[in-house]
């Protein structure tokens, strides 16, 4: 794909934490537990676009769970840094799963084989060899992502309407300029992870045709309706 997407990192307003909410921090920490939140046991790296729209190109950073072997949640960020900025979340299902998942569903879910065999999902600072481990089981699975915050128009606070995203699904969709700062940065060749994956398969039953948006467009637009009203409710009071 020809261009390139310019990521502006942009600064979120707002004054600087002070020392009395940092200290405040410190013992809700101490007091509270966060169970979902310490379920958090991976970090993957990979490339989102825009399901309407291919050229705005993201990197986005997952920080997964599982709830069992066949789902996993992960929260998503712009950059794995201390200010990193939640920008989205994905769902990641097997493909036994996916299956179940009425037809109108299916086209918000898209596949990871490609950007899993082709070297563009990996885990920063894992060996090769323990991270493909997991991602043979990556390979095979369906992910739903919505984004939040679309960092690549620059701004600087969570506006718009969230908006359905998808991965690569061949070669040529990733601008060049995208693939070669994320493996500068963390150290990793794209190709060389290609040809150690090779021998790694996808869904059992192929790619589905109703995945992946089914080949089309999606964007998600707000409609404005008539509000349901909440019916009379009796008094719990005496």
């Amino acid at each position: 794909m020809e261009g390139e997407n310019v990521s502006t990192q942009p600064e979120v307003p707002g004054e600087p934490t002070q020392a009395s909410t940092a200290l405040l921090e410190t013992a809700t920490a101490t007091l509270q537990g966060f169970g979902p939140v310490n379920k958090i046991h991976q970090h993957l790296c990979a490339f989102h676009f825009y399901a309407h729209d291919m050229t705005r190109q993201v990197e986005a950073h997952h920080f997964c769970g599982h709830q069992n072997e066949d789902f996993r949640q992960c929260l998503i960020y712009d950059k794995p840094d201390d200010d990193g900025k939640l920008i989205g979340l994905e769902y990641i299902i097997s493909e036994e799963l996916f299956l179940t998942l009425p037809d109108n569903e299916k086209p918000f879910w898209h596949t990871h084989e490609f950007e899993v065999k082709g070297g563009y999902l990996f885990m920063p600072g894992v060996p090769g060899p323990i991270q493909r481990q997991d991602l043979e089981k990556v390979c095979k699975t369906y992910g739903k992502t919505i984004h939040f915050w679309q960092i690549d128009r620059g701004d600087s606070l969570p506006l718009g309407i969230p908006q359905v995203m998808m991965a690569l699904t061949r070669d040529g969709q990733l601008y060049p300029n995208l693939a070669q700062d994320v493996e500068s940065r963390f150290g990793i060749s794209f190709a060389k992870e290609r040809e150690n994956r090779a021998y790694m398969t996808g869904p059992a039953h192929a790619l589905h045709p109703l995945g992946n948006a089914a080949g089309r467009g999606l964007q998600t637009v707000l409609r404005e309706v008539d509000c349901k009203p909440v019916e009379s409710v009796p008094s719990v009071f005496v």
